[in-house]
């Protein structure tokens, strides 16, 4: 299973499909779709992505699928 997984993702990165890496960013409607929204006791934390559940992907620096995340309230 290892090996098929970085074969698969090898073939991806060859054909400029990479994977978004959201956690502790600002969120942005663009790139990514929010699941949940947590209230934070610190306002720094507000708006700002707390956990991926789903990871998101681009290609050539567009979209292909959103990441689903969750975001500090």
């Amino acid at each position: 299973m290892e090996l098929i997984y970085k074969k698969l993702k090898k073939y991806m990165e060859q054909n400029s499909v990479k994977e978004m890496d959201p956690e502790d960013r600002e969120f942005d409607a663009d790139k990514h779709e929010a699941i949940s929204a947590v209230p934070v006791p610190d306002e720094s934390l507000k708006g700002k992505i707390l956990d991926t559940v789903e990871k998101g992907y681009t290609i050539n620096d567009k979209v292909l699928r959103h990441a689903k995340v969750v975001v500090g309230q």
